[in-house]
């Protein structure tokens, strides 16, 4: 049975049937939401590291949130145009809604994009470094890769002068890339034996590939496909060799339990053996002249003389030297390191002063010097204001783990312009994309670091695997997002495709538009919710 469609109440609920259906379905999105935001609380109190705060650029949030609350009163104009039957109108103020949610997810698209290419570094002694890495460079020139692009500094630099391939796992666009980065290097990637195997019951083994044959995905898929059959041979005759000794063993013991006799049935495999056809799972393969290979760090499990990527390919060769480089370090972190000393009875300041990057970074250390005598001004300055418990004997403010320990991109501006913290001189411009490094070079605002590669813990951009706080933030934002670009696009479609409806009956379009609206006032007041909660907390 059809529901009919109608632009008068029905007798029985008054309502809708579209504005009933809306509001179950807002029901079920307030509690979708309602659950992240939950989740979002359990985690942020039982977090089991310094969650981020007031880590997002606020301002294009606060304009962001503008633009809805001023396109939510738009829709609302809209629908009164249609009730008043003045067509223009309409128009104009539902352009202004669709306008508003384009100005939206540009601001988040831009947001987003500076995430992406944020580098966030945590050494072993849980100091957190972020900023953005360099580019190799040769005699003043950027490095290209066999792509014809710059090498960003955190590669897995290996001299490789054998791979080996396993014919069952091996990844088809890895095995492409070898080639061309050996191409790139003028190398061949050459087989370094014959590739021989029993490819029928009773003949001699058959040469599959010889020595010397160049690799090529053609090739390994010839050799996958003789394994894969070679495979289903043998194990049909492992099966039916497993079958017969089970058939024996409970005729020779009658009464017995499986369990009572599994210790006595076994293959006779020299029996068995000649029955079987030869299994290729690995090839080998000679580099020469050996040749610089670049990998993902995510990609392959390094070590000096044999490393292996995840798909189980075994590259031999020298480990070079690997180090992440950083053209610009933006923040140091020690809010982690300071909670794990705390955790160990250590002195958290000990802890920071004996760390890694203190000592071996001077820009580093004069950071945090300079932070130092931050920390203490706001101590004198809180004291001033709120004095000192009696029952204590402490005072009643101090500087939070953030202020404390955390030496921001604003606080290297204003460290660099001879200022106190908070008091930096920050464009428009870097409130949306963040440092400008170029416009700041000349004061060496943002220091370099060179980490070995012995120092990484874990090392991410400012995407979901960072942390648990940026995966809440992109599927959080993300979601909110999609329903955006949805609403946007129903809205969008009543604006320009709606003229003959509203020539057929301006009714019909009203109270369609009237149900856009409210999912479009959901929307509104999720991201309400989601500002201050991701961004001013």
């Amino acid at each position: 049975m059809e529901i009919p469609y109608v632009v008068t109440p029905r007798k029985d609920t008054g309502l809708f049937n579209s504005k009933i259906a809306i509001w179950l379905f807002l029901a079920s999105e307030v509690m979708l939401f309602g659950g992240f935001f939950s989740a979002y609380v359990f985690l942020r109190v039982d977090a089991d590291y310094p969650w981020p705060e007031r880590t997002l650029p606020v301002l294009p949030g606060l304009i962001n949130t503008f633009v809805l609350i001023f396109s939510s009163v738009t829709v609302v104009f809209a629908w009164a145009s249609l009730k008043l039957r003045q067509w223009r109108r309409f128009q104009l103020f539902m352009g202004i809604t669709v306008f508003c949610a384009l100005i939206f997810m540009v601001l988040k698209g831009i947001e987003y994009n500076v995430k992406f290419h944020h580098q966030a570094l945590r050494l072993k002694d849980y100091t957190v470094v972020e900023g953005h890495l360099g580019k190799e460079m040769e005699n003043g020139k950027p490095v290209l890769d066999h792509k014809g692009n710059e090498i960003e500094e955190n590669m897995i630099l290996v001299e490789a002068t054998k791979l080996t391939f396993n014919t069952v796992r091996y990844h088809k666009p890895w095995v492409e890339e070898a080639l061309e980065q050996a191409a790139h290097r003028n190398s061949k990637i050459t087989l370094a034996a014959d590739v021989s195997a029993i490819t029928k019951e009773g003949q001699p083994a058959q040469v599959l590939a010889k020595a010397g044959e160049g690799l090529s995905t053609e090739l390994l898929e010839r050799i996958q496909k003789s394994y894969l059959a070679a495979r289903k041979h043998n194990g049909a005759h492992r099966t039916a060799a497993l079958r017969q000794e089970w058939k024996i063993a409970k005729a020779a013991n009658p009464g017995k339990q499986g369990w009572e006799i599994a210790s006595t049935v076994n293959i006779d495999m020299a029996a068995l053996t000649p029955q079987l056809l030869g299994e290729v799972s690995t090839v080998a393969f000679n580099v020469t002249p050996p040749a610089r290979m670049d990998f993902k760090p995510r990609d392959i499990r390094e070590a000096d003389g044999t490393s292996r990527l995840r798909d189980d390919t075994v590259v031999e060769g020298k480990l070079l030297a690997s180090p992440m480089v950083f053209h610009n370090i933006d923040a140091i972190d020690f809010q982690h390191l300071a909670m794990k000393s705390v955790e160990k009875g250590v002195d958290p300041m000990v802890a920071i002063d004996n760390s890694w990057l203190i000592q071996n970074s001077p820009e580093a250390k004069e950071a945090w010097e300079w932070n130092k005598t931050q920390v203490a001004k706001i101590e004198k300055g809180l004291l001033d204001k709120y004095g000192i418990d009696k029952k204590t004997g402490k005072a009643k403010r101090e500087p939070t783990l953030k202020e404390r320990y955390r030496v921001g991109w604003k606080d290297f501006v204003s460290k660099a312009n001879g200022k106190d913290r908070d008091q930096a001189e920050i464009r428009l411009k870097e409130e949306f994309l963040g440092p400008d490094y170029k416009g700041r070079e000349e004061k060496h605002t943002f220091p370099h670091l060179t980490v070995p590669r012995e120092q990484v813990g874990f090392a991410a951009k400012f995407t979901p695997a960072w942390n648990t706080y940026y995966a809440i933030y992109f599927t959080m934002t993300g979601l909110h997002g999609l329903h955006v670009i949805g609403g946007a696009l129903v809205l969008a479609y009543y604006l320009f495709f709606g003229r003959s409806m509203y020539l057929a009956n301006p009714e019909w379009l009203a109270n369609r538009v009237e149900i856009g609206g409210l999912f479009w006032h959901f929307v509104d007041l999720v991201w309400i919710f989601v500002f201050p909660i991701l961004y001013l907390m």
